[in-house]
C-alpha cells in the first residue's frame, strides 16, 4: 500500500500552497490526476450534497483552462494569497488512495496593502499515488461562509 502518513500529506499540501501563494498558478493543474474534481463551495452547500460550488472543474484540463483565463481572460484587481494550512487529518486509507481532510485560512493581499482573511474552511481530499506523487482526484474547498467573495480569482 502507497504511504500517506499525515506527513506526506502535509508535504504535498505545502507544495500545493507555496504554488498558488508564489504566483506560480501554471503549475497548479499538476498537483491532479488527469480525471480529477476540483470544487470550491460553501459548507451549508456541501453538508446538504449540492456539489456543484462556486467553482467546478472535473479534469486537469478544465484546471488549465482556469488558469489560462486568470493570465489571458479574467479582469481583476491585482492581488495574492497566504494560505496557512493545517495538520491533514487522514481519514480513510485503501489500495485506491485516502481520503483527509486539512483546515485551511486564506489571507488576501492587494497591491495597496490592504490585507483581509478572505476564507477559512477545510479541504477534503481523495488523494491517489500516481507512480510515487501524491495528487489530488477530488480536491473540495469547503469554505466556512455563506457567502464566497466574487474576487475568487485565483484558486483556493
Amino acid at each position: 500500500m502507497a504511504d500517506f502518513s499525515s506527513e506526506r500529506l502535509s508535504v504535498l499540501n505545502a507544495e500545493y500552497v507555496r504554488c498558488i501563494d508564489n504566483d506560480a498558478v501554471e503549475q497548479w493543474p499538476d498537483f491532479f490526476v488527469e480525471r480529477c474534481l476540483y470544487v470550491v463551495n460553501t459548507a451549508d452547500n456541501y453538508a446538504q450534497g449540492m456539489q456543484a460550488g462556486v467553482i467546478y472543474a472535473d479534469s486537469r484540463a478544465m484546471l488549465h483552462d482556469r488558469v489560462s483565463a486568470l493570465r489571458d481572460a479574467n479582469i481583476y484587481e491585482q492581488h495574492r494569497y497566504r494560505h496557512i494550512v493545517g495538520t491533514p487529518l487522514v481519514l480513510e486509507r485503501s489500495e485506491e488512495g485516502a481520503q483527509a481532510e486539512t483546515p485551511f485560512l486564506v489571507v488576501r493581499i492587494m497591491r495597496d496593502g490592504q490585507t483581509d482573511v478572505f476564507a477559512s474552511g477545510r479541504y477534503v481530499d481523495r488523494i491517489v499515488d500516481e507512480a510515487g506523487t501524491l495528487k489530488f482526484a477530488e480536491r473540495i474547498a469547503v469554505c466556512d461562509s455563506h457567502n464566497i467573495d466574487t474576487l475568487l480569482a485565483i484558486p483556493l
